[in-house]
């Protein structure tokens, strides 16, 4: 029988979930339970204990000191346990596309969007009510990569216009940039449902056109918004901790790890670490950020 939680209860988890996947720990597993074998169990325990109390019950007292009887066997070998389902593989990234001359650059993503189409490819088409392509500049110097689009963005059909997004513009004002002066991309292009984690397969399957924007635009520099970015741009599963504050090398571009904007709402207290990994964007850049009360 399946028992409902209480709805506190429900809503906490469901913003641990989400904190643990800002943080990169995506892999969380449970392992399945042996009905048959944990009613095994329960009764050859309750037989036990049966027992135990019938041989209490018929051993006379004693003045001597009995030897600490042995624990009973377990009813299964303790070793076995429940295989982990492995994990899903990240598919691999295409080849790098020839340049295109940036007088070409705007049709040259207008054909990729065509190539989506309306599409149906994965099961994240069933609820949602607008694609999400992408926003901004296609000579970009400075790209973002978010995880999907959420309730706001799929109403209005562009990346990063709800509360994350409004952090996202400040972080770019705080840059020296206007926003129509980057390029904002998704992994996904279809909003998953209940703003949860694009499966695998849903990823493996958007992600293609995305490494095809990015191959178009050719920005200097590309910004990983959270976790789920950072995996599938990179091809590996890794916490952030351990893939911020440095610059990896990501299809002729400099790529860098930091926050997703949504995650810096939860927990304001890693901002700090957020403009420091934007800093090193802009030293790439040779950015400076602008000077304060606009002098």
């Amino acid at each position: 029988m399946t028992v409902r939680l209480d709805p506190a209860v429900e809503q906490a988890l469901a913003a641990r979930m989400r904190f643990c996947r800002d943080l990169g720990l995506t892999e969380l597993y449970r392992r399945p339970v042996d009905a048959a074998l944990l009613e095994k169990f329960a009764q050859t325990a309750q037989a036990e204990s049966s027992r135990n109390i019938a041989s209490v019950a018929s051993v006379p007292a004693s003045t001597e000191r009995e030897s600490p009887r042995e624990a009973p066997a377990a009813p299964f070998p303790l070793h076995q346990e429940s295989a982990i389902p492995p994990r899903k593989p990240i598919a691999a990234q295409p080849e790098i596309a020839a340049p295109v001359d940036p007088a070409d650059r705007v049709a040259a993503l207008r054909a990729i969007r065509d190539d989506i189409g309306d599409c149906t490819r994965c099961a994240l088409h069933k609820g949602r009510n607008k694609i999400v392509f992408a926003d901004g500049s296609p000579n970009a110097r400075l790209l973002f990569v978010g995880e999907g689009p959420g309730a706001d963005e799929d109403k209005q059909g562009l990346p990063f216009v709800g509360r994350a997004g409004q952090l996202l513009n400040n972080m770019i004002a705080a840059m020296g940039l206007k926003r129509e002066e980057v390029y904002i991309a998704n992994v996904v292009k279809c909003r998953p449902p209940g703003n949860r984690t694009p499966e695998p397969d849903e990823a493996n399957t958007c992600s293609p056109f995305l490494f095809r924007q990015i191959d178009v635009v050719r920005p200097e520099v590309i910004v990983a918004l959270g976790a789920t970015a950072a995996t599938y741009l990179l091809g590996q599963r890794q916490p952030l901790a351990g893939l911020r504050g440095r610059i990896h090398g990501f299809r002729n571009s400099k790529l860098i790890v930091t926050y997703h904007p949504a995650f810096l709402l939860r927990d304001p207290r890693q901002k700090k670490e957020a403009w420091a990994d934007l800093q090193i964007a802009m030293r790439e850049l040779g950015l400076k950020p602008p000077a304060k009360g606009g002098e």
